[in-house]
């Protein structure tokens, strides 16, 4: 009966992890990074590199360190139902809420049934892992699920080296280490880490696990997973490395501080989200669930941050009464969450955005459930309700803010790369004959380029100079108000240009986002 409860719970948090992100999906526009995967599937088809069948391109990446395991995946999916906000955000929130259920299966193995459902309550109301869930502009996504799975089928292996089937869960495992690797480089971060952590952790069971022929299985299955990433490495002198490992501890001190703003819950405040200030026109909440959101917010003084960096410490200060398996577990994530931050903190670029130090989740999650659920045992009669409490006032810390986030979001908007002004810029594109868009700043051919279903003629011009031959049939450019770009002055190089050419600029529209700020123009070219 036990058994059933705590899965029963697990579920519904899994449930509610989803039904959560329901609320998220249509307030922010599409932002580049997010988009970026379906480059080789809708036009102007765009990849970094891919092999010649036949007569047909298969795309492998879509830039040198990320993979094309998610555009796969989302071909099915955008033929049956189109491509379009709901259709790109759903599936990474189920692959979330799956995410979670298995890193309940897989506390439930190494450290029992209240640790695997403290693991999965508090997973699922964090409001960071919800977020980058279902924008994954990392994208961070399926690294989760594929590591998650990939550690829960290793420890089965483990457990019963000798059951059946229990090579085909080794072989399981490594295959997804593999496509993690494919699916985003930076996955070696977590994997490296988690590799050295077993060793130390876990010597003498791996040293008697290791046979010859298991680390034959184990090599060729990695392999296998990863071979698209093998492939181009091979072809390009291994440039997914020797183009991006570039160091730089210069920023250690702001990584370090992201790092803890990840772990409380605030890291995106002022990112995906404008605030108060820079909002003129606010929306107040129309919808009964937008009033209830914003009251309780008021209610509760609108917290930015949750409870879960103290959790966190006070799970390392009762680490050691967390009896041995506890203690092994906690060392295992503090291994390798040092490793893989480290890594990330030392390299140029990296560790300073939530889209990087979420990478390390669940291990944060992982150390409060163990070492918590291990030091209750202690207190005899008193452990499950001082438990229960602690672990109901983290949750609730953590909806608090997720709410925060909603609010935030439907009264101010988001920021200028996920502007919800995108949806009237495309419905404007798409009521304007034309043959030729180009875009003029860093973010928006990616968002059109799904909102158009691929039939938009696009040509991103944020990188360079448009052909005198597009500035000569009239084709339409849009860019974004000076002051908002991404590439500050780049539109008005290519108006320098244009007028060199003996042209000058024709505004047509301004395009707002739905708080009246002035977002997008499009404009043309004449003589």
């Amino acid at each position: 009966m036990r058994f059933r409860l705590h899965s029963f719970l697990a579920l519904l948090a899994c449930f509610l992890f989803w039904v959560a992100g329901q609320f998220f999906v249509p307030l922010l526009g599409i932002e580049a990074d997010e988009a970026i995967f379906a480059g080789p599937l809708l036009n102007p088809r765009s990849w970094h590199y891919a092999i010649r069948v036949g007569h047909s391109h298969i795309a492998l990446m879509i830039m040198s360190y990320i993979g094309t395991l998610k555009t796969l995946l989302y071909l099915p999916m955008f033929r049956m139902f189109g491509p379009g906000v709901w259709t790109l955000r759903e599936p990474m929130l189920v692959a979330g809420a799956a995410s979670i259920w298995l890193f309940y299966l897989l506390l439930r193995r190494v450290a029992g049934d209240s640790a695997a459902l403290i693991g999965a309550v508090l997973l699922a109301t964090d409001s960071l892992y919800l977020l980058t869930t279902c924008f994954d502009w990392g994208p961070v996504t399926l690294q989760h699920l594929l590591l998650i799975s990939a550690v829960f089928l290793l420890v089965r292996f483990a457990q019963g080296p000798k059951a059946v089937g229990a090579e085909r869960s080794l072989a399981g495992g490594c295959f997804l280490v593999g496509l993690a690797m494919w699916d985003k480089a930076l996955a070696v971060w977590m994997i490296s880490g988690m590799a050295v952590a077993a060793v130390v952790v876990c010597w003498r069971p791996i040293r008697m696990l290791a046979t010859p022929r298991r680390v034959r299985i184990a090599a060729l299955w990695v392999v296998l997973g990863a071979l698209p990433l093998v492939i181009f490495n091979v072809k390009t002198h291994l440039s997914t490395f020797t183009g991006n490992v570039k160091r730089d501890p210069g920023a250690i001190g702001y990584k370090a501080a992201m790092l803890w703003n990840t772990v409380n819950g605030q890291g995106l405040f002022g990112y995906l989200t404008d605030e108060d200030w820079q909002t003129p026109s606010p929306h107040l909440p129309a919808s009964a669930i937008g009033r209830e959101a914003a009251g309780v917010a008021a209610a509760s003084g609108d917290p930015r941050h949750s409870l879960m960096l103290y959790g966190l410490i006070l799970a390392l200060l009762v680490a050691p009464f967390s009896g041995p398996a506890g203690r092994r577990i906690v060392a295992f994530c503090l291994i390798a969450g040092a490793i893989a931050w480290v890594q990330m903190a030392l390299t140029a670029n990296t560790g300073g955005s939530v889209h990087h130090t979420i990478l390390l989740w669940p291990l944060p999650t992982c150390i409060i459930a163990v070492s918590l659920a291990g030091a209750a045992r202690h207190l005899r009669g008193a452990g499950t309700p001082v438990l229960v409490g602690v672990v109901a006032m983290l949750a609730a810390s953590n909806l608090l803010v997720m709410n925060e986030y909603f609010v935030k979001m439907a009264r101010n908007g988001a920021s200028v790369s996920w502007s919800d002004a995108i949806y009237p810029l495309a419905a404007r594109l798409r009521a304007t004959p034309n043959d030729g868009i180009y875009t003029v700043d860093w973010g928006i051919e990616d968002g059109l380029r799904i909102l158009g279903r691929g039939r938009f003629a696009l040509n991103d011009t944020a990188f360079g100079m448009p052909d005198a031959g597009a500035l000569a049939t009239g084709h339409l450019f849009v860019g974004r108000p000076s002051g908002t770009e991404v590439f500050q002055g780049h539109a008005a190089a290519v108006a320098k240009f244009a007028a060199g050419e003996g042209f000058h600029r024709e505004d047509i529209d301004m395009v707002g986002d739905s708080y009246g700020r002035p977002t997008f123009e499009v404009y043309r070219f004449v003589k």
